[in-house]
Parts: structure tokens; sequence; C-alpha cells
């Protein structure tokens, strides 16, 4: 029975008891106070409904499933105002009052879509402009303003800030978004692009109750978590390159591309006197930022002048005034599928690791991550030995 039970249940994300209260409570505080401001605004004594059902239904998209695009502000009030439209429209027209209402609901569907505003609560506005009764339809176009307008502007601006209050970006642009997009987008170097997505859903033809980009988020952290389980739970402890070759901010630029030349690493992490790493030295950094000829290594006059407005003084050929800075580092215990994303966002191929002190403790590539990740856990235990 129980089986049979759990086959009409809808395929739902599971939401933890925390979020279950908060979005009652949100709803609690929403509608409550959407209908004491609604009754100061008219009075108590009234003809025009303070608070329409519909108003209960949008209060589900609201605190709910504030991240939905039928939640969305414009999706509320766009909505709400073309659905009102429609079905006070519709009950003008058409006298037969359930022949009006389906009008009303079939229209407001069709303007939605258009308009890019699909608020399901609307259809039940469309639907209560035709059968809401004299109290309703006497008001004529006025329904569109109140109580229609004036119950979604408070009912949203509550939602607003309640939902940010309690840790919940609404609108979903709120969301946090990186500073500046990378070069090439993380899904994509994951195997997919935005417009990827963008172009599947088209394919799909369906309104969906997802944003795009939540949606591809959503991708993005199954992958990861993929990574994970086939990795076994690997840390960079497993996997990470130890005793691995540093230079001070000091060190000559010569220095350093002997060691580079001497094949033991590809990368050089600068550390300070106690071992912290404040930088990290790669080939890009020697041909990109120096001038070679006879008489060694040469800065150019722009990266000269930087050099002496930060240092302080006159460049002198060592690797503070090249080394590549801030430094992206993980710690020990950090699970290599974080590595995935981090790697992927920011085109790096190494990444210091640092122990509990904060000081240099290894060095994890992009060959050593990849070698795992394909070949599984096996990869990582042979890395170890061999390191």
């Amino acid at each position: 029975m129980a089986a049979l039970f759990r086959h009409f249940l809808p395929a739902v994300g599971p939401v933890s008891r925390t979020e279950q209260v908060r979005a009652g409570v949100g709803a609690l505080i929403g509608l409550f106070l959407t209908a004491l401001v609604t009754r100061l605004a008219l009075g108590a004594d009234t003809a025009v409904p303070l608070l329409i059902a519909p108003m209960g239904a949008s209060s589900v998209l609201l605190f709910a499933v504030p991240a939905s695009p039928l939640a969305q502000p414009w999706s509320m009030l766009g909505g709400n105002l073309v659905a009102s439209l429609a079905g006070v429209t519709a009950a003008l027209l058409i006298h037969d009052p359930f022949l009006a209402g389906a009008a009303g609901v079939g229209s407001a569907i069709t303007l939605m879509l258009a308009f890019r505003c699909v608020h399901p609560p609307s259809g039940a506005v469309a639907l209560t402009a035709a059968l809401g009764g004299p109290a309703v339809t006497s008001l004529g176009y006025g329904f569109v303003l109140w109580p229609v307008g004036v119950n979604s502007l408070i009912l949203l601006v509550l939602a607003v800030a309640y939902n940010n209050l309690t840790r919940r970006p609404y609108p979903a642009t709120l969301a946090a978004r990186p500073a500046a997009s990378p070069p090439e987008p993380q899904s994509a170097r994951l195997g997919f692009s935005h417009e990827d997505v963008v172009a599947a859903l088209r394919e799909y033809d369906q309104v969906m109750d997802i944003d795009p980009a939540a949606l591809e988020d959503v991708v993005q952290r199954a992958q990861v978590r993929a990574f994970d389980r086939r990795s076994g739970g690997l840390t960079c402890a497993d996997i990470m390159t130890r005793h691995v070759p540093a230079v001070s901010p000091d060190t000559p630029i010569l220095d350093a591309l002997d060691l580079l030349r001497s094949g033991r690493t590809k990368v050089l992490p600068v550390t300070n006197d106690v071992a912290g790493v404040v930088g990290v030295l790669t080939q890009t950094d020697l041909l990109d930022k120096v001038n070679w000829d006879r008489k060694g290594p040469r800065l150019g006059l722009g990266r000269r002048m930087r050099a002496a407005l930060h240092a302080g003084r006159a460049p002198d050929g060592v690797v503070r005034e090249i080394m590549s800075t801030p430094v992206q580092a993980v710690t020990a215990e950090t699970r290599i599928a974080a590595l995935v994303p981090l790697m992927s966002s920011s085109g790096l191929h190494h990444i210091p690791v640092v122990d509990a002190n904060g000081q240099l403790a290894g060095i994890v590539s992009q060959a050593e991550l990849i070698a795992v990740l394909v070949e599984g856990r096996g990869a990582a235990d042979q890395q170890v030995l061999a390191s």
C-alpha cells in the first residue's frame, strides 16, 4: 500500500523542516499584513473585498518557492494585471457567468504566456472577476486596482522583505552571481554552456517551473557530487605532490627559471619567511611579464613603473615583481571534487595546498586531478606511493 501511495507522490526535491516552517510563517505574516494594510487604507466597512482568495495561492509561490520563475515580481504583478483585465472584460461581454469565467481564464493564460508573466494564481483572479458575485462584478475595471492591484503589491513587498531577511534571495536576480565572468563559463568547461541549457528548454517547448540559471546550477552541483562519488571522497592530501620546491619573493628571476627548467615542477609557489604562500610563479609569468635579451631578464617600462610604485623602490629582477597574486589555495582536507569547478572557472592548472597553519604543504595539478577522476581511486593510491 505504501509503495502504491509513493507512486502518486510528485518528484519534488527534499525540503528541510526549517524551510517548511519558514515558508508557512512567511505566508501567515504576508497574508495577515496584506489584509490589515488594505483595511486601514479602505476602511472596515468598504464594499470592496479586502483580501481575495487568489492571494492565498500567490503566497504559496512567493514564500515556499521564491526561486521559481512563476513567483517573480513581474510574474505576479503582470499576471494578476492581465488576468484581472481579461476576467473583467469577459464578464462585461459575456452574460453567461460560466462561459465568461472560462473565457476569462483561457484568454488570461494566453496573455500571460505572451507577456512572459505566467503566475498560476492569476487564473483564479480571472475566474473571481467573472464569478465573484455582485460585490466584485459591480466594480468593473476598478477590480483591477482594488483589491487585485493593492493586494498584489502589498503581498509582493512583504515577500521581498521576508525572504531576504530569512536568507532566501528574492527576486531571484538578487542571488549571488560571480563578480566577473571568466573567459570561459564554468559550465562550458564541465561539458555544457548556458546556451545549451536554453536550447534544450526551447526544444522541450513547455513551461518549466525553474529558472534556466538555477537548472544549470543544479546540474553543475550534481556533476561535482558525481566527481566526489567517483573519487571515493578523496582529499587534496591524498593526491597532492609533496616536497614542492618553492622560492621567496626576493629570489632572482634567473634562479627561478633554473628551477622550472629542472623539470621537477611547472609552477613555483612563492612563500614568505614562515612558509605562507604569497604568490605563484608560472611559465606564463616568465614569458608574458619579462623581456629576455642577451643580458638576461628585463622588465618592460610599464611593469617597471608599477613595480616601483608598489615596492617604493626600483625593480631589481626578482620574483616578487612578476609573480601572480592573489593566490587561490586550498587546504589538505579539501575534497578533490571541489577543485573541478575551481580549476574550470579560473583556468588554473596548479593549486597550492596549505596545512592548518596556512603553510605550504604541497600542490595539486590538473593532470593529477584528471587522472583520479578518469581512473578512480587506484590512481590516487599510486600517486601517493610515487610522491
